[in-house]
């Protein structure tokens, strides 16, 4: 629709922006009244803090609104090239795989939704398939790139399977360290969604830095999908900061998650990438931290986890605890593109 902005593709970034966040503040507060007027709400955890059991019942699956929001962005300004269906298609199978997680947990009206082995099948389909159609269609070298370091060739055990005339090839290498990075940021978001603001924050600061990187290795297509995701995140703290109206549900966090693991693929920023959402990967392995050493010892390594909850049993108060989390964010963001445009001024020269 936007098409004679085509000329001006860092209009159409900045433009996605605020396409998006204006879908999702002008939507949301009508899914909202639905969910309210439905008496669909989010199951707190009976083990959680205190603090959050008056959160018992706030609408939640605003992620709906956000994939909405981030689908009528690309509609409008992205092109219809692979990367383009790849990442929605990702994006919005993972979004529908946490729909209906949120809903089991409506129903059953319990904190648990749908079984981990169920959710890992899920993310593990929709991770192989996207790694195999970046490798085969959109031509993504199935190499490991460490900075300043070395690319691994990770197709090096490589089967190569004509189908209907058509070479298919499987780096298997390659297939099984995309599903962990896939799945691993899926849930590393999911894990990091227990504060107000807290995973919506953190990932627009990670998606801003995802679109400059797609940019800088002119993908303008997933640059306009990751400025959509940012957008959508901002549109969305309008509802979800402190106190928040709304949750984003697994429908949102796992979604995000998928994302953020997909555009570093296509992005070739597969290790960067760990870097710049290192919020994530820290709240994830404060988990199998504290898993591991209670398995152990019988003892807990923090208060509680994920991370930010042992910072709230401490005494920090939920907006101090997702203020400096953005912070920390914002730091690691920067540290991470910092290393990618260092590497790639280095590969110019």
């Amino acid at each position: 629709m936007f098409s004679f902005f085509s000329d001006y593709p860092t209009f159409l970034v900045f433009l996605a922006v605020v396409v998006a966040a204006a879908a999702t503040m002008a939507l949301m507060p009508v899914w909202i009244k639905m969910l309210r007027s439905s008496h669909i709400g989010q199951q707190v955890r009976a083990d959680g803090p205190q603090s959050h059991l008056v959160k018992q019942g706030t609408p939640t699956m605003g992620g709906v609104i956000m994939l909405v929001a981030v689908a009528i962005a690309i509609v409008l300004l992205a092109g219809p090239s692979p990367e383009t269906f790849m990442l929605a298609g990702a994006t919005l199978l993972t979004g529908a795989l946490g729909l209906i997680d949120d809903a089991s947990k409506v129903v059953h009206e319990r904190s648990l939704g749908l079984t981990p082995k169920a959710k890992l099948a899920g993310q593990f389909l929709i991770s192989t398939v996207f790694c195999l159609v970046a490798v085969n269609v959109v031509g993504i070298a199935p190499t490991l790139e460490i900075p300043f370091v070395a690319t691994l060739d990770f197709g090096v055990l490589t089967t190569s399977v004509n189908l209907w005339g058509w070479s298919f090839d499987i780096p298997w290498l390659y297939v099984v360290f995309v599903d962990v990075l896939l799945m691993g940021l899926c849930n590393a978001v999911n894990l990091t969604d227990g504060l107000d603001g807290l995973a919506a924050g953190t990932v627009m600061i990670v998606m801003v830095v995802m679109a400059a990187i797609a940019y800088r290795s002119d993908l303008l297509d997933p640059a306009i999908f990751a400025a959509a995701l940012a957008g959508a995140c901002i549109g969305f703290l309008w509802f979800n900061s402190f106190p928040a109206d709304i949750f984003m549900g697994d429908t949102g966090s796992l979604a995000l998650g998928m994302a953020l693991g997909c555009l570093s693929v296509l992005t070739k920023t597969e290790v960067v990438v760990l870097v710049i959402g290192g919020l994530f990967v820290v709240e994830a392995l404060s988990v199998m931290l504290q898993v591991f050493y209670f398995k152990r010892t019988q003892k807990r390594l923090f208060l509680m986890a994920p991370l930010h909850h042992h910072f709230e049993k401490k005494g920090w108060s939920e907006t101090k605890v997702v203020v400096r989390f953005w912070i920390v964010s914002g730091v690691l963001a920067a540290v991470g593109f910092f290393i990618y445009f260092s590497e790639s001024m280095m590969g110019v020269m």
